[in-house]
């Protein structure tokens, strides 16, 4: 089985993506991270109720913590339903969070989800070492990919 073959088995169950991110953030670095759920929790994830637009990770302590995540309540749960925004512990190596501490704090540099999935049963987050863009980034790549747009229907009419 080729590395590409993996890749896409392991996002066959993709259940939410963080579009914002490519939008707000240069993603220099990606992370593979379970993450820590209860019962009614992974029932809500597995009906694709998670929103990850807002979140942001978060080293303390020597563990990395996934914050305003929002997985909506689960309908058939009563009072043992979970909160909908609690932070969320990520597990990853101690070689990880220790780059991880480092990037952070010296480079300033965000971690950001950038999609949640499940492999093998397991939910996992992608996360993304990130550095902010300033708006004429923003508007250099809009418009990137305006023009890319225009090339290629001009490609396809062509043909």
């Amino acid at each position: 089985m080729s590395k590409d073959q993996k890749d896409k088995k392991s996002y066959s169950n993709v259940i939410a993506t963080n579009k914002k991110a490519f939008h707000e953030f240069h993603i220099l670095e990606r992370f593979n991270a379970g993450i820590v759920l209860t019962g009614t929790e992974v029932k809500s994830v597995r009906a694709h109720r998670v929103s990850l637009k807002e979140s942001y990770a978060k080293v303390d302590k020597g563990e990395v913590w996934l914050l305003k995540s929002n997985i909506a309540h689960y309908e058939q749960g009563n009072r043992y339903n979970h909160e909908v925004d609690r932070p969320r512990k990520l597990l990853l190596t101690k070689q990880e969070i220790r780059k991880l501490i480092g990037k952070t704090k010296e480079c300033s540099l965000t971690l950001v989800p950038l999609k949640m999935y499940f492999e093998g049963g397991w939910a996992k987050v992608e996360l993304g070492l990130a550095k902010g863009k300033q708006l004429y980034d923003k508007r250099q790549a809009i418009a990137e990919k305006s023009s890319k747009r225009d090339v290629e229907r001009a490609m396809k009419g062509n043909y």
